[in-house]
Order: structure tokens, then C-alpha cells, then sequence
């Protein structure tokens, strides 16, 4: 089933002075505003990954042309930037959260209460780890803080289950998968390029990702490879 899952982290011009991997990381508002307009007139329209997951699984109906839009580790500017215009053209988001720093009331990262506001008008929010480590090879005690303390904190604002489980970087192993299916994950994202997915991989499910430098044209490329 060919289903592109958008993968973005800053939604907002890179700094001065930024290195290669912030600039990466960093979307324009300009340019995302593009992307918004160009998947409407389209006819995209947003789904979250629940839905995507039981399509696989179950067959639930889908629209003609779904896509799923997702954004990691839960910057302030996801609230000052995406959130206004996601709601501007229509669609919802599923972001990611590091609770660390949302816990620590981090300015760089979004706070509770906008959680909740993003949360009521629609948006998703799912786990992306406590604090971003590399996952793999590592202990039962610390795996599993990293999968519930996220999902506690978010499920006690929300009162919804989350179900989606951003992997930190990509990394994960079987461990890992085995401590989210135990969790009652649904399933995970990675950081991996595709856009084609089966009931098989719920759990490596792969994304496309959106780089700063894309231009129009790049990303309608990207949206329209044979993954």
C-alpha cells in the first residue's frame, strides 16, 4: 500500500550560523506553506497513522489520496509555525514528543498547555522517547522508561492512548519492538526513506523525509517516487 508518511523536524529558517544537520532539519515556514498548498490542490488529504495501521490490518476504507504528515522530537515552532498552518489548509499533523524537555519546560519545545490547545483542534501526539538516545542494545530498565514515560506523560494531558512510537534516529532492535508491543504500541516509524508499507511492517514503517534545501519540485519528486 503506497501511503507517503511525511517525516519533518523544525518547521522554521534555520539560525545563523547553523550547521548541516540543523539546516537540514529546518523547513521554511515559506516553503512548508508551499507544500500545504500543492497536496491540497492535489486532493491529498491527512490521515493519522491509526488509520493507515488498521487499512493494513483490517481493511478499514481509506480516502483516495491519503497522507500522513508527522513531526519529531516536538519543537515550539510546531505550534507557532505548522499548527496555524496545518489548520490554515486543513490537515492535521501526528508529533512526535521528547518528554524530557517538555517536562523541563524547555522554550526551545513545546509546552503542555500547547500540547492540549494543538491536541483539541484536531492534532495527534505520540512518543518519540524521553530524551532521544540510541535505544539499541541497552538494558530492560532503561528500554522500557524510554517507551511509558513518554506515553504516560502524554496519555495523563490527553486521556488517549498513544499508539505510534517514533524511533530516536532510526535506531531500534527487536528488543525494542518486543518492549513496545508489550506496551501496546501499534506500531513505529523510522527514519528510513519508503513509502510503501504492508501489514507486516507496522513496526518499521518508513517515511519520506523533508529536508530544508527541497524545493518545490524536489518534494513533489520525493512524493511521487516508486518507493
Amino acid at each position: 500500500m503506497y501511503v507517503p508518511i511525511l517525516m519533518y523536524h523544525h518547521i522554521d529558517r534555520a539560525p545563523p550560523g547553523a550547521n548541516a544537520v540543523r539546516r537540514d532539519l529546518s523547513v521554511a515556514p515559506k516553503k512548508f506553506e508551499e507544500q500545504l498548498q500543492y497536496l491540497k490542490q492535489q486532493g491529498y488529504e491527512s490521515i493519522s497513522l491509526n488509520d493507515l495501521v488498521l487499512h493494513l490490518t483490517r481493511g478499514t476504507p481509506l480516502p483516495p489520496k491519503p497522507i500522513v504528515l508527522t513531526f519529531d522530537d516536538g519543537y515550539v515552532d510546531a505550534y507557532t509555525h505548522a499548527f496555524p498552518l496545518l489548520q490554515r489548509y486543513g490537515f492535521t499533523g501526528t508529533f512526535f514528543l521528547l518528554s524530557a524537555p517538555v517536562d523541563a519546560q524547555n522554550p526551545d519545545f513545546l509546552s503542555w498547555d500547547q500540547v492540549l490547545e494543538m491536541y483539541h483542534a484536531g492534532m495527534r501526539f505520540e512518543p518519540h522517547s524521553y530524551d532521544h538516545p540510541d535505544m539499541r542494545n541497552r538494558g530492560f530498565q532503561f528500554v522500557v522508561f524510554q517507551v511509558l514515560a513518554p506515553k504516560e506523560a502524554i496519555e495523563a494531558r490527553t486521556g488517549e492512548p498513544c499508539r505510534f512510537f517514533a524511533y530516536p534516529s532510526g535506531r531500534y532492535d527487536d528488543f525494542v519492538i518486543d518492549v513496545l508491543r508489550s506496551a501496546h504500541y501499534w506500531g513505529g516509524v523510522l527514519t528510513a526513506q519508503g513509502a510503501t508499507h504492508s501489514s507486516g511492517d507496522i513496526f518499521t514503517l518508513r517515511r519520506v523525509r523533508v529536508q530544508g534545501a527541497d524545493t518545490l519540485d524536489d518534494f513533489i519528486r520525493n512524493l511521487n517516487l516508486d518507493w
